[in-house]
């Protein structure tokens, strides 16, 4: 702006210095007495000439200021656009007042959402214990089109260390700037992952809790009501890691009954001395945990009730504010059989159990 005024300025100068030029070719003083100088040429010719070239420097300057002025207005007009554009939120249709709190439009550093930038996200966590089915649920829910879930984020020591890289890892997750082979950034609905009690969740409790409340994570829980095979299950997988039946290799899911089959040969031995406080400490770490997180959004499940009625997977849409999908999971279950099948040790096993409150677990459903 201020080189187009320098630049005016200039031309105007010139012009001035021209036009007295000429002028002074026509006249000048001396001694007090004014000495006009015959033209060289018609002063009428001569006057068409000043105001000729007076009249191309007005329009160049005039020109020049226009130009200006056009290139101010245009990129004050685009700063405009691109701040109202910025900072136009964006807003979710048909949803209820309460669940403002639950829906988010997160803005990844990685990528763009593109056309689902304004499509409203929710943010979820399968709070579970090692093998209790939440795998296979989380098959189920990856299977659905709008939900990734990221498996088990916090299996990574290092994630846990402390409050600040937990919450460092919450916030790439909810921000869609993590990438697993289960993520749908772009147009994702509900985004989570699986946390394991004893990988930070219990310890660090009080942070976690205020965390979900804040950026409206819901929690959902999921359980076994059988801890008896939840033992075998623990046993025969913590087997497995060393042994590796698989050709050399260690699955803790499957997608074939051959390698199921395979997997279930081996029978645990359960160590009887320490069943029962196994059993019971199992069940206060679950009743610990609801008890810690009863301020948050949150849904209890248990994996024999999803397998006994596959509507419950239908609350859990719900409660996930998700379109009804039907969901399929690939993984077989490993361990159908009865338990007595599956124990080395089984008769000591029921005599232990027998008469306490663990007693249902040795007559349970074989197929749960």
């Amino acid at each position: 702006k201020k080189k187009g005024r320098r630049r005016s300025t200039n031309a105007l100068y010139i012009s001035v210095f021209f036009i007295g030029r000429m002028a002074e070719d026509i006249c000048f003083f001396h001694k007090e007495t004014l000495v006009i100088k015959a033209p060289k040429k018609s002063p009428l010719v001569l006057r068409l000439v000043v105001l000729l070239f007076a009249m191309i420097c007005g329009v160049y300057i005039c020109s020049i200021c226009l130009k200006q002025t056009s290139n101010r207005t245009e990129t004050e007009t685009k700063v405009l656009n691109i701040q109202v554009i910025d900072r136009q939120p964006c807003r979710a249709s048909g949803i209820e007042n309460w669940e403002i709190p639950l829906v988010h439009f997160p803005k990844p550093k990685t990528f763009s959402r593109e056309e689902c930038a304004c499509n409203p996200v929710r943010f979820f966590a399968i709070l579970s214990r090692q093998r209790s089915g939440s795998g296979w649920f989380e098959t189920l829910l990856n299977s659905h089109i709008n939900v990734s879930s990221n498996g088990e984020i916090f299996a990574v020591k290092e994630r846990r260390s402390n409050v600040s890289t937990i919450i460092e890892t919450l916030d790439k997750v909810y921000n869609l700037d993590w990438f697993t082979s289960a993520s749908k950034n772009e147009c994702s609905a509900a985004i989570g992952y699986k946390w394991m009690l004893n990988q930070g969740l219990l310890a660090h409790h009080k942070e976690i809790v205020e965390y979900f409340n804040r950026r409206g994570v819901s929690a959902v829980f999921l359980f076994r009501r059988n801890l008896l095979r939840r033992m075998v299950s623990m046993l025969a997988n913590s087997y497995d890691k060393g042994a590796k039946l698989l050709n050399g290799t260690h699955k803790s899911h499957v997608h074939s009954s051959q390698e199921a089959q395979i997997l279930a040969k081996y029978k645990p031995k359960i160590n009887i001395s320490s069943l029962i406080p196994t059993l019971t400490e199992g069940e206060e770490t679950t009743a610990k945990a609801l008890e810690y997180f009863k301020s948050t959004r949150h849904i209890v499940l248990y994996y024999e009730d999803i397998v006994r009625n596959s509507s419950k997977l239908v609350d859990v849409l719900k409660f996930l504010r998700v379109p009804y999908r039907d969901l399929t999971s690939r993984q077989v279950k490993i361990h159908s059989g009865p338990l007595s099948k599956q124990v080395q040790n089984w008769d000591d096993v029921q005599k232990t159990l027998k008469g306490t409150a663990y007693e249902s677990f040795v007559h349970a459903d074989y197929k749960l």
